[in-house]
C-alpha cells in the first residue's frame, strides 16, 4: 500500500517479524499494535540506540522502508506488569527488584572474592609461605576472578 512502510523487528533469538506502519507513527503506537499489554516491558533499538521517546515518530527516527528494529523484552518490567492488586488494592510484587536471584549460583563468586582475599592477607603477611609459582597462580587466579565479576555484574 502506499505511505505504508515495512519493519522487521528482529528478536534475541534471531527470529523476526514483519510489521506494517506509516511514517507518521509513534514508536509507542508501533509497541501497542504489535505487543498489546507487553508495551513497558518491550524495549526497541535501532542503529545502536534505545528508542526510550515514546511519541517519536518513524519518520522523525529515519525509520524508512524494510529497516530492522531489535526487540528486547525486559525481566525486571516483566515481574512488574505481572504483580495483581489483591483485595486490599495493595500490589503484591515479590520479584520486583532488579538483579541476579539469591542461588547457590550466584553466591559462588563472592565466596570465591572472599577466599581470595584472605589468602592474599596470608600471602601479604606471611611471604615466606608462598613460592614464587605460587604467588603467580595467585595473580592469575585473581585476574580470573575479576573477569568474572566484571562479566557477570559490570553491565
Amino acid at each position: 500500500c502506499p505511505g505504508l512502510i515495512t519493519i522487521r523487528l528482529k528478536f534475541l533469538n534471531e527470529t523476526e517479524e514483519v510489521a506494517v506502519a506509516r511514517p507518521e507513527d509513534t514508536v509507542g503506537g508501533l509497541k501497542s499494535k504489535y505487543f498489546p499489554g507487553q508495551e513497558s516491558q518491550m524495549k526497541f533499538i535501532y542503529r545502536g540506540q534505545l528508542l526510550q521517546d515514546q511519541g517519536r515518530t518513524l519518520r522523525s527516527l529515519h525509520i524508512t522502508d524494510n529497516c530492522v528494529i531489535h526487540c528486547h523484552r525486559s525481566r525486571a518490567a516483566t515481574a512488574a506488569a505481572t504483580a495483581l492488586p489483591d483485595a486490599t488494592g495493595a500490589t503484591a510484587t515479590a520479584a520486583t527488584t532488579p538483579g541476579l536471584p539469591l542461588a547457590t549460583g550466584t553466591l559462588l563468586l563472592p565466596a570465591l572474592v572472599v577466599v581470595l582475599a584472605v589468602v592474599w592477607y596470608f600471602q601479604i603477611n606471611y611471604r615466606q609461605l608462598f613460592t614464587a609459582p605460587a604467588t603467580v597462580s595467585l595473580i592469575g587466579v585473581t585476574a580470573l576472578c575479576s573477569f568474572l565479576a566484571f562479566g557477570l555484574y559490570g553491565q
